[in-house]
Formats: C-alpha cells, structure tokens, sequence
C-alpha cells in the first residue's frame, strides 16, 4: 500500500518560498546586508507597535488638528501683512540694502529692476485686537479676535515641491512622513472607525501635488494619510464589488487576514500587520464612510453659512464642512489643500478669486467648531509654503503685477487648541522683505503644533538606519511659547 502524503498547504509553500529568496538575496550582499537588515527589522517591529506615545509626553491642549493648507503661497502682502508706506514708493527699486544677497528664482534674477509693487487692496483695522487685514478677506476680518497671527514665518526653500515637502515633512528631500502621519504614530486613534489623518484635496488647479506630501515614510503604512475623493467612493474599493455581500466580505477578509497572520509569524514583515489594519479598516469604514460624507444630514442655516459651494465634493467649502464633520467624530489630524495661489502675474484678479473661494468657508468652520464647543481642543493651522515678494515679477502698472517666491518672510495664522487669540507675533520690515523681530521658522510651527498635541518634538524620534529621526529635524526647533495661552 503506497504512503499517502497529506498535501502541501499552498500558504506555508509560498512561505517558505519567500523566506528562501529573501535569505539568498541577502547572502548575495554578504553577512553586513544581513545584519543590517535584521536591525531595519527591529526597528520597523518597534514602530509598528502603536500608539508610540499613548497619550502623549504631558497634557494635550489639543485632541485635534485641521490644517488648512494653501498650497503655492499666498501673498502676504495682499493678505493680513500691511505695509502702508509702499504706497508712496509705487514703481521704486527696491533698496539694494533690503534685497541684500538673498537667493532669487529663475524666474526675477534676471531682472533688470526690481519695482516695488505696493498692494492694490484696501486695508483697515478690525476686532478688539486692531488687526489690519485686506479687503479680499472680509469674513476672515470678522473673526480677527479668535486668530493668531504669525508674520515672522521662513524657510529655506524657494521652489514649491521642495518647500511644501519641508514644510509638511520636515526636510526638502522627498521620502519622509507627514506631519499627520507622525501625529497618527504618535497618538493613535481616538475613533476606530476613521481614519487617524484624512486628506481632502480642493479641484485641481496649480501645481500638482503628490501623495508623499501625506505619505507616512519610514514609518508604518498605516499611519500615512487617507485621501478622499470628490467623486465615486469617497475613498477607493469602499464599496463592495458586484456579487458580494457584507457577509460575503467580512468571510474574505477574515480568511485573508488568518493567511497574512501567518505570514507575518513565519516572515516577521511589520507591514504585514499593518495590512491587516488597513484591511479592518476599510471594512469598518463601509458604514462610517457614507454617514460622515452625508452633508444632507446639516441643516439649512448650518449648510448656508459655509457658502454656496458646500454641496459639491472638491470646494473648499465642501472640504471645510467635512473637516468640521471629521473634528466631531475625532478624527485626529485633516488636511485640506487648496491650490492656485502661485501668482506669478494678475495677482489682484487672482488672488480675489482665490480668496472668494477660501474666505467665507475658512470663517464658517471656526465659527462652527466654537458654537459646538470644539474650537477649544481643534488647532486650527492656515498657511502655505513661503510668501511673495514686494517687488513686481514682469510689468507691473497701477492696477496689475505679479510676485515672485519670497521664503524670507510670510504669515500663518492659528486658532483654538490653547493659543492665545487675537494677536499677532513678529514682525517684517517696511518692504515685507525681511523679519525684524521674532522670527519663526517652519520647524518652530511643526513643534509647535506638535506640543499643544501634548508632544515634545525632541523626544518624539523613531530609530532609522541607525539614527533617531524626528519630525523637526537636526537643526535647533522652538515651541513658540508667546502665542500659547
């Protein structure tokens, strides 16, 4: 009688397939490839085990955050940065001493002059607080007393993929988590339905923007940023395929998840286990979804204050309406991105459409979050990536220029999540060219940020090819503690 063999189960073949070829790869490249992968595994085992912090180094002053992000960098000449004396100085060179040997673009070094080009918008005072702010924004004026503002904003960067990967990862090489992917690492989840950090991006217009800009880098998959669509499924392969139940998934997604538990015990790949995350996820997330996206569930004098546009996916309006919807389920950090603000020529024409479509939403959502309580424990972050210089890019007339990338000298705005409001914290010189007091530097604000998260940006590291990264990098960052109440 023959001896019967039980036949080979498919998974611990593949298995063992898998870990023959990764042992002959890495023999290939001799024992210190082996070694230095083993130690590469440690450290992904470690940070696969979340939240890395639990509640954070000390108290949070905020749960939350909604980072409303403009991407190209608006002028804050234009904007919330007055500079009344350049009114008289219409079509002047601008100083050689202001100018100095900073770096410029491409786009201006070749100039012949450099004309100052004094704001064609009206300014005036608003709030308690006296702040001056331009009459593009008129909703954002009203509310100057629940803002801080920062006018001593800088960077290094001066092109916009490098400086808006500075700024959202902290360094100007490609390749690192995002600010919401540290955050999700860091803190965890406070609702397991949702996702830790959600992206909402507005209608494409600009320069492109790449999903790294939200991607969680060295750290698990995980944690890096879920971005939702304005069209189809909110989020891609929500819905269930053609055939298939709920019941029929739930079963699926069991039986895959016991086969990469297995593998996972063989393997040892942390991202194995963040697979199965993911997949839970998405399966929790086909209830929690539909009803969070649902803005017919607002009432009318709610959807009206928002603006006309809150009811088509991809506005800002739309985007600021499901942040607020996202900041009551407690989701933990939401980025909006709204692009179109590189304005290079006709920037009064469009800034003014640019500002229409951010302003009365932007106020909408602040005032929203503190009627119901939630601006207290919500940061609420605006900004881009750099400013705009004083001096005209091509012609510039009374009633028309252009500006180019300045990096020197910007603002940024905050709300709520235990900052002081209506203030403002340093300061630019005459032309808005150069910082005079307080400056801020784009690692101040991440550690900033991540501080009233009850997290110290010093010790907040995760151990990467032999080195303790951080979200703020080597160079020396500041908690900007004047804003903090």
């Amino acid at each position: 009688m023959k001896n019967i063999q039980p036949k080979a189960d498919p998974i611990d073949q593949w298995i063992e397939q898998e870990t023959r070829r990764q042992f002959f790869r890495k023999s290939a490249a001799g024992l210190g490839s082996v070694a230095l992968a083993s130690m590469m595994g440690r450290d992904a085992s470690a940070a696969n085990q979340g939240p890395a912090l639990g509640n954070g180094h000390f108290n949070a002053k905020a749960k939350r955050v909604i980072y409303l992000f403009m991407a190209g960098a608006p002028s804050q000449l234009d904007t919330f940065d007055y500079k009344p004396t350049m009114a008289d100085r219409f079509d002047e060179d601008l100083p050689d001493s202001v100018r100095g040997n900073q770096r410029l673009t491409a786009m201006t070094a070749a100039q012949a002059r450099f004309p100052i080009a004094p704001s064609t918008f009206k300014f005036d005072q608003y709030g308690d607080c006296g702040r001056w702010v331009s009459e593009a924004l008129p909703k954002t004026a009203s509310m100057v007393d629940d803002l801080t503002f920062i006018h001593s904003m800088w960077t290094e960067a001066i092109n916009h993929d490098p400086a808006i990967t500075y700024i959202q990862t902290g360094n100007q090489i490609p390749g690192r988590p995002s600010l919401g992917a540290w955050v999700s690492y860091g803190l965890g989840s406070v609702n397991r339905n949702l996702p830790d950090f959600v992206v909402l991006n507005c209608a494409p217009r600009g320069q492109a923007l790449y999903s790294r800009l939200w991607g969680s880098g060295f750290l698990p998959s995980k944690h890096a940023g879920v971005a939702f669509r304005s069209q189809g499924d909110p989020v891609l392969y929500l819905s269930n395929p053609q055939g298939i139940n709920s019941d029929l998934r739930r079963a699926m997604l069991d039986k895959l998840n016991s086969m990469n538990q297995r593998i996972h015990e063989k393997v040892g790949d942390p991202e194995t286990q963040a697979r199965i995350a993911q997949y839970e996820m998405a399966f929790r997330m086909q209830s929690s979804v539909p009803e969070l996206v649902d803005s017919g569930q607002e009432p009318k004098h709610i959807l009206d204050m928002y603006g006309p546009e809150v009811s088509t996916p991809g506005t800002f309006a739309y985007n600021c309406l499901m942040a607020r919807r996202m900041a009551e389920r407690d989701v933990r950090f939401v980025q909006i991105f709204h692009r179109g603000w590189d304005h290079h020529g006709s920037l009064p024409k469009n800034l003014r459409r640019q500002t229409k479509e951010i302003d009365q939403p932007a106020w909408a959502l602040i005032r929203d979050l503190k009627q119901r309580g939630l601006l207290d424990d919500t940061l609420v972050v605006w900004g881009g990536e750099f400013g705009r210089t004083i001096y005209s890019q091509g012609t510039l007339t009374k009633e028309n220029h252009g500006r180019d990338h300045h990096p020197r000298c910007f603002t940024t705005w905050l709300a709520g999540g235990g900052i002081k409001p209506g203030m403002s914290y340093g300061q630019s010189d005459e032309f808005g060219y150069n910082i005079t007091k307080d400056p801020v530097h784009i690692r101040d604000l991440n550690a900033t940020i991540l501080h009233q998260l009850g997290i110290n940006h010093e010790r907040f590291t995760v151990k990467h090819m032999g080195l303790d990264q951080k979200l703020t990098g080597v160079e020396e960052a500041h908690v900007v503690k004047d804003i903090l109440a």
